[in-house]
């Protein structure tokens, strides 16, 4: 289940996400009523439900206790899964201690009851499981005034086996099994004839013992005035059932009559095996974050005191130095402080070979260290970590609605009803007709049994999380299913260039000086405003600065530009200068004569390099130099652009970059169109332009600056060595530095969408052919039940050969 998120609001106050495991639903009927009942809670602001992960997410004012969401649950006739979290405290020293933490546990929003021990210094914590995080209590318990660590998680427990889950399946097909001997014998041309009472003996447990589940669902659902599939499989098999005993006992002489125990106790038996079968495949489309979370190590060797012990990682601290030997997965997020190894970051990032990793780089927790031995230094730890951040965008991704499926929920939420009305209809008729009350129910019961409402309810769901799981496990995060669902739409991309399309790190490879200043001065005056400056043409100067020697001034008054460069004003050689160092569009503005230096600048231009200006603005605009930077293109960024135009869509770069720089990346790439000279703001402006016409456009960066066009752009696409503004953007996150994967990424969502077609038109086909079928009296209710079952199970299973996707380049290493 995905960690609550704290989101901002207009002011008036802040409100929680998180997402509730729900136990009860049966078919995409519950869906409509669960988010009703949801939504009817004052203050819970949407709702979205899905039968797929069996969850609900819940966007609420944070002051909505978990109290009232159960409340409303348990209402509409499901039940909210409830955890239990154990956590370890220190500090404790008294019974007031104990009220202390109680309290302040107590008070964290999704905890229903809290009780600590002060003998065990443990506290047992139950939750609804999904509304508060781990992390959470610790922080509670942490205000409160001691230390806390989480010491077992409930929610997190060993798959079942498949025989626990089974069990009914094998008991029902046992008692089920004689009653089709004789059919079955028939077919052979043998007699076979079973008491009557032992057919009733054989239908009864099956009929109230293990489909009471049908009763109990179809029951609350009657209570809370509604119905799903529970109700038909309860009506449609006590018919049968009703009327077998009914025929039974009313018999008259020596004729025995045609009973349909068989039917009804063959029907529950293959709805449970289908159930079964759903259950154990829906478990395969969560496969992805399951293995996700099999990266957590649970141990780390830290080092402390000089001395090396072992410790829980949900106990380290940022700062801690751990120790990972060779073969043992890395536990924390962190940098490199002593050692060289190649890492397997595989799972995380899809990156197939293992890459080199030297001290003073990142490395991510979950990754497999090689053949060396690593210190690492935490960065992050717990929720933070970027494992826990990819898990949480699966998580959320799966649990959120795509727009298609609320179209769907509508069609479900009025189809119980419908089909309990064709029912009726055929019992009239058929009774009417004057073929008997008995063929007329059999006909009615066939009509209720093949009706199912699951295969709608799962069509879209299974293929979003079978979707968003193959791409985590090529390192394409996508973020909700909206994104994935218009993905296969895209017919513009549009490139951010520094960092996107180009390494963003740029060098220093000429400078040049107007009349009356040299070229160490401009390196000095350039360097000395730019000191303290993140900006990559920034760290290019003072990398030159230190290179060279120069003595840098200190300047104050330092001001950035945005899309246009850097303000200062410093002493040098005693004087006080007032410096402006930026764009061509800077010095326009500032009305400075570029001209002793713009043949030198146009040629570093064609060449494909950045330039930036230098003028003192002190006694009047004057130039004082330029400089020149290169910055080398991405190996992988003229295969992305290829694939993209083999896949029929358009590329354009917007960039903040001048024309000419510009126009020789894009002409080395093979991208069709340039936009350059774009300030930050501009830059959303020009993706709204490029969707004039109806074009969908995809946006691909990697800065804050590339923040709102993401937002603006029908998908925003953000590469994870980027920003953490830039990817919480973004609805798709690319975590390797690879733009080859915005075509993989598409081509999935291609993928995504087609399966999500051909479910969701055999859910439709299934029912709209099988219950005229049904009513017109062309098949009996074995057969219906057979079909009900393999209906949701086909879809599942279609959606699941989504974890054989490869992408476009696998696909061509394999031809």
């Amino acid at each position: 289940m995905s960690q609550p998120v704290a989101l901002k609001t207009d002011g008036e106050s802040d409100t929680r996400a998180w997402t509730v495991g729900i136990q009860g639903m049966t078919c995409a009927s519950c869906v409509a009523r669960l988010e009703k009942a949801l939504l009817s809670v004052p203050g819970v602001k949407s709702a979205s439900v899905s039968l797929a992960t069996e969850s609900a997410a819940v966007t609420a004012q944070s002051d909505i206790g978990a109290e009232a969401l159960n409340a409303a649950i348990d209402k509409a006739g499901y039940h909210a899964v409830e955890a239990e979290i154990e956590l370890t405290i220190s500090g404790m020293t008294c019974a007031s201690c104990v009220s202390r933490i109680e309290k302040a546990l107590m008070r964290t929003p999704g905890v229903e009851a809290a009780s600590v021990n002060l003998a065990t210094e443990r506290a047992h914590v139950r939750i609804l499981q999904g509304a508060v995080a781990a992390d959470e209590l610790v922080a509670a318990v942490e205000r409160a005034g001691y230390r806390a660590a989480v010491v077992q998680d409930a929610r997190e427990e060993a798959e079942p086996a498949a025989w626990i889950e089974a069990w009914p399946v094998i008991v029902a097909a046992a008692l089920s099994l004689p009653l089709v001997i004789p059919t079955v014998a028939g077919l052979l041309g043998i007699e076979v004839v079973l008491p009557v009472w032992l057919q009733w003996l054989l239908a009864t447990p099956v009929q109230f013992w293990l489909g009471a589940r049908f009763y109990r669902a179809g029951w609350k659902a009657l209570k809370a005035g509604a119905a799903n599939m529970d109700v038909l499989v309860a009506v449609g098999t006590s018919a049968a059932y009703g009327l077998s005993t009914w025929l039974w006992l009313t018999r008259t002489g020596d004729t025995a009559p045609d009973l349909y125990f068989d039917a009804a106790a063959v029907v529950i038996t293959l709805i449970l095996l289908g159930k079964w079968l759903e259950s154990r495949a829906k478990r395969q489309t969560t496969s992805a974050i399951r293995a996700l979370n099999a990266l957590r190590p649970d141990i780390a060797r830290v080092v402390r005191d000089g001395l090396e012990r072992e410790m829980r990682v949900a106990d380290l601290k940022v700062g801690d130095v751990v120790v990972v030997r060779p073969g043992e997965r890395v536990p924390v997020d962190g940098v490199i402080v002593a050692g060289t190894s190649y890492l397997d970051e595989s799972l995380l990032t899809g990156e197939s070979l293992p890459v080199v990793k030297t001290p003073g780089e990142p490395v991510i927790g979950g990754a497999i260290n090689g053949d060396g031995l690593l210190r690492i230094e935490t960065t992050a730890v717990g929720a933070e970590t970027t494992l826990a951040r990819i898990i949480r965008l699966v998580e959320n991704a799966q649990a959120v609605k795509a727009p298609i499926q609320r179209l769907v929920d509508r069609v479900a939420a009025v189809f119980v009803p419908i089909v309990l009305g064709i029912a009726a209809v055929t019992l009239v008729g058929w009774w009417m007709g004057g073929r008997g009350i008995e063929y007329a129910i059999i006909n009615a019961v066939t009509v209720l049994i093949i009706a199912c409402p699951c295969s709608l309810g799962l069509a879209t769901p299974t293929a979003i999380m079978a979707g968003t799981g193959a791409g985590a496990r090529r390192g394409i995060l996508i973020k909700d299913a909206e994104a994935l669902e218009v993905a296969h739409r895209i017919t513009v991309v549009a490139f951010d260039k520094t960092g996107t399309l180009t390494e963003g790190k740029p060098e220093l490879l000429a400078r040049a000086a107007a009349a009356g200043s040299t070229e160490d001065e401009v390196l000095t005056l350039a360097a000395s405003v730019q000191v303290g400056s993140s900006h990559p043409l920034a760290s290019a100067v003072l990398s030159a600065a230190t290179r060279s020697g120069v003595k840098l001034a200190v300047a104050d008054e330092v001001q950035a530009l945005p899309g246009r460069g850097m303000a200062a004003r410093l002493m040098h050689a005693g004087q006080r200068r007032d410096l402006r160092l930026g764009n061509a569009r800077l010095m326009d503005e500032l009305a400075v004569d570029m001209s002793p230096l713009t043949g030198v600048a146009s040629e570093w231009e064609r060449a494909g390099d950045t330039v930036s200006w230098l003028a003192d603005v002190t006694d009047g605009p004057r130039l004082v130099g330029a400089l020149a930077f290169g910055d080398t293109v991405k190996g992988a960024a003229r295969d992305a652009v290829q694939r993209l135009h083999e896949l029929r869509i358009e590329t354009v770069m917007v960039t903040g970059d001048n024309q000419g720089s510009a126009n020789a990346v894009a002409g080395a790439l093979g991208i069709q169109q340039t936009i350059a000279n774009v300030l930050p703001g501009d830059k959303a402006r020009v993706v709204d332009s490029l969707k004039a016409g109806g074009r969908v456009v995809a946006m691909v960066g990697d800065g804050v600056n590339d923040a709102p066009a993401l937002a603006a752009a029908d998908v925003g696409i953000a590469m994870a060595t980027g920003t953490d503004v830039a990817m919480h953007t973004a609805g798709i996150t690319l975590m390797r530095d690879d733009p080859s994967l915005v075509a993989d990424a598409i081509d999935l969502s291609r993928h995504t969408w087609s399966k999500i077609r051909q479910n969701l038109f055999w859910a439709f086909a299934y029912n709209v052919i099988g219950i005229p079928l049904a009513a017109l009296g062309m098949l009996n209710p074995v057969i219906a039940g057979a079909a009900m079952a393999a209906s949701s199970v086909s879809v599942v299973g279609n959606a699941l050969l989504l974890k054989r996707w490869r992408s476009p380049g696998e696909r061509r290493g394999h031809a």
